[in-house]
């Protein structure tokens, strides 16, 4: 099944360098958002917020056909 991955701010190194933080993933069934960062060699560390389909969900959340998955890293400031 497929998935769209949008990676922002600083987690943007990890997508496809001509692609600006948004691709398509291929995954299997029952697949969780854990899985997938392994898959894409993303450090779970370094997310801090996941958000499936614009609702804040947890690493152990499944992916679903078609699902759209925001990674955001810790927020930082001065």
């Amino acid at each position: 099944m497929f998935i769209e991955v949008r990676l922002y701010a600083t987690l943007r190194r990890y997508a496809p360098a001509s692609l600006a933080g948004v691709f398509s993933v291929e995954v299997p069934m029952d697949c969780t958002v854990a899985e997938l960062l392994n898959m894409i060699s993303i450090d779970p560390t370094e997310v801090h917020i996941i958000m499936i389909n614009g609702v804040n969900s947890k690493s152990t959340s499944a992916l679903h056909e078609g699902d759209r998955l925001g990674l955001f890293p810790p927020v930082g400031g001065g």
